[in-house]
């Protein structure tokens, strides 16, 4: 399994967007997407955008005033997971057409129809920004 979770949260540490690939119980992952906030929030620009945390990575980028971040395992290769954390931003600007966070909120299941199109059980599916996108409008004109 390459993901393990992935978690999209604002500067004030509400997760907007909170997808657990692995069973973790509840409790758990509250505890858990509290203490990552307060690494990435308070880590220095200086320092990488890896973190091991507990018996796994967290790999993160900040984009405006919203945190991605997504938990792998410790052998899994930190810049692809940076490249599909780029990608999912990406399709997410493009789809919304210069997305907010309020598109996140108002717009959650698509934000997952989105992630789903990108990353399923874990495993990444697909890397294409312009499949991705075609994918959903597909899926749009269904609708």
């Amino acid at each position: 399994m390459v993901v393990r979770f992935l978690l999209l949260q604002n500067r004030q540490g509400k997760t907007r967007l909170s997808k657990w690939y692995t069973y973790v119980p509840h409790d758990e992952k509250c505890q858990t997407e509290n203490e990552i906030h307060r690494l990435v929030i308070n880590r220095d620009q200086k320092f990488t955008n890896f973190i091991e945390f507990k018996n796994f990575k967290v790999i993160y980028r900040k984009y405006a005033g919203l945190f991605f971040s997504v938990g792998v395992d410790i052998d899994e290769n930190e810049l692809s997971i940076m490249e599909i954390i780029h990608l999912f931003v990406e399709v997410l600007d493009q789809f919304f057409g210069n997305v907010c966070e309020l598109d996140l909120v108002f717009n959650f299941h698509k934000v997952y129809g989105i992630l789903d199109e990108i990353i399923i059980g874990g495993e990444i599916m697909e890397s294409s920004k312009q499949v991705i996108l075609n994918n959903l409008k597909i899926g749009d004109k269904r609708n």
